[in-house]
């Protein structure tokens, strides 16, 4: 049961260094418009951006399995 609780706290950091690295511009800016002609909030992921978004989906996944897991034990 710690094991599964350590592999959750894993996940979790490794989920938050990914998200962050995900930044698409350099502020709130962005969000609200002021991004320039950068292609707006949404544009086609492609390479590795894709590649960490698709990791990212499958940790957080990974992390609610164990999280239910966790909570059946």
């Amino acid at each position: 049961m710690d094991l599964l609780i350590l592999f959750q706290i894993i996940i979790a950091v490794v989920i938050i260094i990914l998200i962050l690295l995900q930044e698409r511009s350099s502020g709130l800016s962005g969000i609200f418009g002021g991004g320039g002609g950068d292609g707006g909030f949404y544009q086609a992921r492609r390479g590795l951006e894709k590649v960490m978004f698709w990791t990212t989906a499958a940790l957080v996944a990974l992390f609610g399995i164990l999280a239910l897991t966790n909570l059946l034990l």
